[in-house]
C-alpha cells in the first residue's frame, strides 16, 4: 500500500510540474513597483518572449510557472525601466569623443583642457562642449584671442552647455565664410571694435557647426554604443532624442536591425524642410526599438545665454528681451502641416514670450481638448496668465527638473523676483493635464536618473542648498516623479500601452536598485545605485 501511495504521489508531482506554464525568466523575492494605475507593489514577475506574463506573489508565481532562468532579487527594489522624455542621445554619444568642458571653472581651464586634447589628437577639428560662464568667477562670455594664437591653422568649435552659444576661432569662422557684420534671423555673430570675437549665439552656431565633417559610419556606431552603455548604467531603457535629421534616424534604425544597438528610441526630427517632407510621407518608421513620428521645433534660445525670448527685458540686461529663432508665420505653417497629418509637434520654448507665442499657435490648431499630445519642450518660464492654455488645449509640458537646480543660482538675476515664480513650475504645470513627462536634456545636464528624481522632489543641489529647497511649492511627490520618469514619459510618446509600467503584456524593461526611491531619505537619493538593467527581459547592464 505504501509503495502504491509513493508512486501516486510521485506521479502527481511530476504531473504538476509538467502542467506549469513555461516562461523564460521568473524574477522573485523583490519589491516591484509596477507603476500601474493604483501604484501597486508585487513580489514577483514572469517574463516570456520579452514581455511580462504576470506579476504577483513569489509563492503564486513559482507554483504556476516553470522558468528557464530564475532571478532572486534578494529583497531589492524593482522599477520600470526609466524613460528620458527629453535628451540628445546622438549628440551625447558623439560628445564622448570630444573635449568634455562640463564643470570647468574658468576660460583658462578650458584652454588647458584643449591643449592637452590637441596634443593627444593632432588631426582634424578641435571640438568641445559643456562650458558655462555662469560657473566662472568672471561671468562673462570669452573671446577667441587665445584660440587664434594657439591654433591658427586648426578649426576650434566649443559649444556652451545648452548648445545655444559657441566660441570658435578665426580658422573656423573662415571655414564657414563668416565675416564681421553678418546678419541672420534668430541669432547673433558678436563683433567688438569691428572685429569678430568668435562668440556665436543660437542660429549663428549652425553657420560653423554645419562645416564640421560628419562622422564615419564606424565612428557613429561606436559613439552610440558608448552612449547606450552609459544610459543602461543609470537605468534608462528608452530615450527621446530631440532633434535629429531623418538620415541619422535611419542610420540608428539600421544599427538596431543589425542588432548592433539595443536602446529604445523615440525620435523627433529637427525642423527642416527635408525632415518635414519625410514626416509628410508614408515612410514613418515604428518598431519595438524605434519610433519616428514627431517634429522638434525651436521657438527661442536659452536663459543662460540670454537668448530666451521674454515679454519684458532681462532683469540683468535692460533693453534686451531675447528673440524668437524663426518668424511666427513659420511656426504657424509648421503647425498647420503637422495638424493635417495628425503628427506630433514638439517645440523648444524657454522664455515667457516664446512659450506664449507657441501656446497660442497650438491653441489655434488644437481647438480645445484632444489627444494629439503636442508638447512644449522645457516650458521653462511661463507667464501666470498662460498656464491655463496647457490644460485647455491638452498641451503637454515636457520638463527637465535638473534645469531648476542648475539655474536656481542665477535665474532670479535674469528674471527678477516676481517673474521667476513662473519658472520651473512643475507642480503648476502638472495640474494642467494631470500628468507630466520628465527628462534630463543630457548632455546639457547629467544623464543621471537619480539627479532627475532628486531635483523634482527635493529641489536642492547635491550639497543640500538651499536648506528649504528651491520654490518648493512646485516640487513633485515621489510617486509623481517616478510616474514622470516612466508611464507619463511613455504616454508623451504614445507608447503607454507598450512600456512605462510593469504590467501584463508590456515589454519587460526594468531596473533593480539597491535603495527604495519611495522611502529612502532625501540625503540618500543621489547615492542610489543601479544593480541591473533589463530590456525586453534581457540583462543589458550589471554593476561590477
Amino acid at each position: 500500500m505504501m509503495r502504491l501511495f509513493f508512486l501516486l504521489f510521485t506521479f502527481s508531482l511530476l504531473l504538476s510540474c509538467n502542467t506549469k506554464e513555461k516562461v523564460d525568466l521568473l524574477v522573485y523575492n523583490g519589491t516591484i513597483y509596477t507603476v500601474d494605475s493604483s501604484f501597486s507593489s508585487k513580489e514577483a514577475m514572469a517574463i516570456k518572449e520579452g514581455k511580462i506574463v504576470e506579476t504577483g506573489t513569489t509563492a503564486d508565481l513559482q507554483k504556476k510557472y516553470s522558468a528557464t532562468e530564475s532571478l532572486d532579487a534578494q529583497g531589492k527594489f524593482i522599477y520600470p525601466g526609466f524613460i528620458d522624455a527629453h535628451a540628445h542621445f546622438v549628440g551625447y554619444g558623439l560628445g564622448l569623443q570630444t573635449v568634455n568642458l562640463v564643470g570647468t571653472g574658468s576660460w583658462q581651464e578650458i584652454i588647458d583642457k584643449l591643449k592637452a586634447f590637441a596634443a593627444a589628437n593632432p588631426d582634424g577639428w578641435l571640438i568641445g562642449r559643456g562650458w558655462d560662464q555662469n560657473d566662472w568667477a568672471v561671468k562673462e562670455f570669452p573671446d577667441n584671442k587665445l584660440l587664434n594664437e594657439l591654433f591658427p591653422d586648426r578649426p576650434v568649435f566649443l559649444t556652451r552647455v545648452d548648445g545655444h552659444a559657441a566660441i570658435v576661432n578665426q580658422k573656423a569662422l573662415d571655414a564657414a565664410g563668416v565675416k564681421a557684420g553678418y546678419k541672420l534671423t534668430g541669432g547673433d555673430v558678436e563683433v567688438k571694435n569691428g572685429q569678430l570675437t568668435g562668440l556665436l549665439i543660437d542660429n549663428a552656431v549652425d553657420l560653423v557647426s554645419a562645416k564640421i565633417p560628419a562622422p564615419t559610419e564606424e565612428q557613429f556606431k561606436k559613439a552610440l554604443q558608448a552612449a547606450e552603455q552609459n544610459c543602461f548604467a543609470v537605468g534608462l531603457t528608452t530615450i527621446d532624442d530631440c532633434g535629429l535629421d531623418y538620415q541619422q534616424a535611419l542610420a540608428i534604425y539600421a544599427l538596431q536591425q543589425k542588432k548592433e544597438l539595443k536602446m529604445r528610441l523615440y525620435i523627433m526630427l529637427s525642423d527642416t524642410r527635408a525632415n518635414i517632407d519625410y514626416l509628410h510621407s508614408d515612410r514613418l518608421t515604428k518598431t519595438d526599438r524605434i519610433n519616428i513620428r514627431g517634429l522638434k521645433v525651436y521657438a527661442d534660445g536659452a536663459l543662460g545665454s540670454r537668448g530666451a525670448c521674454l515679454l519684458e527685458p532681462y532683469h540683468d540686461k535692460p533693453g534686451w528681451s531675447g528673440f524668437l529663432l524663426s518668424s511666427l508665420n513659420h511656426f504657424d505653417s509648421v503647425a498647420q502641416v503637422l495638424r493635417k497629418r495628425d503628427l506630433q509637434m514638439c517645440t523648444h520654448a524657454i522664455g515667457d514670450s516664446g512659450n506664449r507665442a507657441i501656446l497660442n499657435i497650438y491653441a489655434k490648431y488644437l481647438k480645445g481638448k484632444n489627444d494629439l499630445r503636442w508638447r512644449i519642450e522645457h516650458a521653462q518660464v511661463v507667464n501666470q496668465n498662460d498656464f491655463n492654455l496647457f490644460g485647455a488645449n491638452s498641451i503637454i509640458p515636457s520638463v527637465q527638473p535638473t534645469h531648476a537646480t542648475s539655474d536656481m543660482y542665477w535665474a532670479a538675476d535674469r528674471l527678477g523676483t516676481e517673474r521667476v515664480k513662473g519658472a520651473y513650475a512643475y507642480k503648476q504645470l502638472l495640474q494642467q493635464n494631470g500628468w507630466l513627462p520628465l527628462g534630463t536634456d543630457f548632455p546639457v545636464e547629467d544623464i543621471s536618473t537619480f539627479k532627475t528624481f532628486y531635483a523634482a522632489v527635493v529641489r536642492k543641489d547635491a550639497k543640500g542648498w538651499p536648506e528649504a529647497g528651491y520654490q518648493m511649492e512646485n516640487a513633485l511627490t515621489r510617486e509623481e516623479a517616478l510616474r514622470g520618469m516612466t508611464i507619463w514619459a511613455a504616454k508623451s510618446n504614445f507608447e503607454e500601452k507598450e512600456k512605462g509600467s510593469l504590467e501584463k503584456g508590456k515589454y519587460a524593461d526594468f531596473v533593480i536598485l539597491d535603495k527604495d526611491l519611495m522611502k529612502v531619505a532625501d540625503t540618500d537619493i543621489l547615492n542610489t545605485t543601479v544593480l541591473k538593467t533589463f530590456l525586453n527581459g534581457e540583462k543589458v547592464y550589471e554593476k561590477k
